[in-house]
């Protein structure tokens, strides 16, 4: 605790501040998304995170507005990946299915209890509120990815296979916590497959390269 001491007392290099702030979002993304939002109060962010009551609400106004935070660092991670992905020279068809083979592996991996997005909506179902926002301002850019993806592949029906891609990830990713992850990722390559079959021109002339690190779930969870 003596480096929260000094941060109080305002050190003047702004850096711990930031590490405390960094550490209550870690906190937050591994509790909200084991144990839901709602059921984690501050006072037990506050004593996991290591800081203080003050500390915590210089950083954010509100418990919303710590899982508004939570949400975005979320977002941000999976937009950096993909981004990454995007401007490479692995073709579309190659990223779509990466993204498949990346979401089975979560699906599979301990401790997956969904996605966190739609966990964070369920939780949070009035439109009008931030958390709420937060996620559908993630899902439409989302959808607006792996629409452009098939752009590159079908010029008339791009729309249609990046909504048909996102509710077989919905899906898989909720039947995967729900029932067998085993099955619910060998449904999910099976109709990725069969999207890019129907939607497809020519033949990849070698199998893509897998893509990994794209996921739903908080960093580090």
């Amino acid at each position: 605790m003596a480096d929260m001491t000094q941060t109080e007392a305002g050190a003047g290099t702004g850096r711990r501040v930031s590490a405390a702030r960094e550490r209550l979002l870690s906190t937050a993304g591994r509790l909200f998304y084991a144990e839901g939002i709602h059921t984690v109060g501050v006072d037990r962010l506050v004593a996991e995170s290591k800081v203080t009551n003050a500390t915590f609400y210089r950083h954010f106004r509100s418990k919303d507005d710590l899982a508004v935070a939570y949400i975005g660092s979320v977002d941000q991670a999976i937009r950096t990946q993909l981004d990454t992905l995007t401007t490479g020279d692995v073709p579309a068809d190659g990223i779509l299915r990466g993204i498949g083979a990346s979401l089975v592996e979560q699906i599979r991996s301990p401790g997956y209890r969904g996605c966190a997005f739609l966990n964070a909506a369920a939780e949070f179902p009035d439109p009008a509120h931030p958390v709420h926002g937060a996620v559908v301002q993630h899902r439409d850019w989302f959808l607006r990815t792996i629409t452009n993806l098939f752009a590159e592949i079908t010029t008339t029906q791009a729309d249609h296979a990046g909504r048909h891609f996102v509710m077989l990830r919905d899906g898989a990713m909720s039947a995967g916590y729900l029932g067998d992850p085993a099955l619910a990722g060998e449904t999910l390559l099976r109709g990725i497959d069969g999207l890019l079959r129907i939607h497809t021109t020519h033949t990849p002339s070698s199998p893509p390269a897998p893509v990994t690190d794209i996921d739903c779930s908080p960093p580090g969870t």
